[in-house]
């Protein structure tokens, strides 16, 4: 398996690849190192430097840059759908987040003044490796890049009386990403998925499994690219289990995904 990240030495940010096996915990075991790139993977391939760091020497970054869009996937989760009231959606249902909203691992997250209700939303997230249009679900897997773990902060009450969604959802910080893109580890091979749990301040708070969405991946990149063209680097946040709650500052959050590694971030006042 193929972990990329981004991370910075002190310097200028770079990427790399995380070497090593990751422990029962999805962190990576002790004494794992980082080899740099030359550059972005998702243009110039994975090409190996010779430098190496330590990976408690560097800090890790929102391992992708989306150079357009983030686009979300709302109630792809049945028992999510009902804990909020909402019916199951026929189709995937689109929103938008902006770019300015990704940060990486170990980012705060700004709570903003606007809202009162601000919660978490644990998540697979799926990184696009090329420019495509129309991809029918059989090919999608051709122009997926990897994937990360996503937290789709929301304001939930700004959800509610906006009546629509780019506000809630849009906030600066509202899009934790990280810590790598894994690029062979399909979410949806095994039969039974693989767990997508959130913790907050310790404590579980979702345990569902990607085996449980309505819309598998394949049909949410054939159905977002069926309405707009994918750019490398974009990302696809999957839809999220049941459990979302509210966080409050001084909070910390934590993403689990198995096989893709934790995505922790606190809560700070904005």
């Amino acid at each position: 398996m193929v972990r990329i990240v981004r991370f910075s030495a002190g310097e200028e940010p770079q990427y790399g690849v995380l070497t090593g096996d990751l422990d029962e915990h999805g962190e990576p075991e002790e004494g794992a190192t980082i080899v740099a790139l030359a550059g972005d993977p998702l243009y110039v391939g994975v090409k190996l430097l010779e430098q190496e760091h330590r990976l408690e020497d560097v800090r890790l970054l929102a391992p992708v840059l989306p150079r357009s869009k983030v686009v979300g996937i709302g109630r792809n989760y049945a028992a999510h759908a009902a804990e909020l009231g909402n019916d199951v959606p026929e189709e995937p249902l689109m929103f938008l987040k902006p770019n300015t909203s990704v940060i990486g691992p170990g980012d705060a997250i700004a709570y903003p003044r606007q809202t009162s209700d601000l919660q978490y939303e644990g998540e697979v997230a799926v990184v696009i490796g090329r420019i495509c249009r129309d991809v029918p679900p059989e090919q999608a897997t051709d122009v997926i890049h990897g994937y990360t773990i996503g937290n789709d902060v929301t304001a939930r009450d700004l959800q509610r009386s906006d009546g629509q969604w780019s506000r809630a959802k849009g906030f600066d910080t509202f899009c934790p990403l990280g810590p790598w893109i894994e690029t062979d580890l399909d979410p949806q091979h095994f039969a039974d998925g693989v767990s997508v749990r959130t913790y907050l301040d310790g404590d579980l708070v979702q345990d569902g499994s990607t085996a449980d969405m309505i819309f598998d991946i394949p049909t949410l990149v054939a159905h977002v690219s069926s309405a707009m063209t994918l750019l490398p680097g974009d990302v696809i946040l999957t839809g999220t289990p049941e459990g979302v709650g509210p966080m409050e500052v001084g909070g910390e959050v934590e993403v689990v995904v198995a096989g893709l590694g934790s995505l922790s971030n606190k809560v700070v006042q904005r």
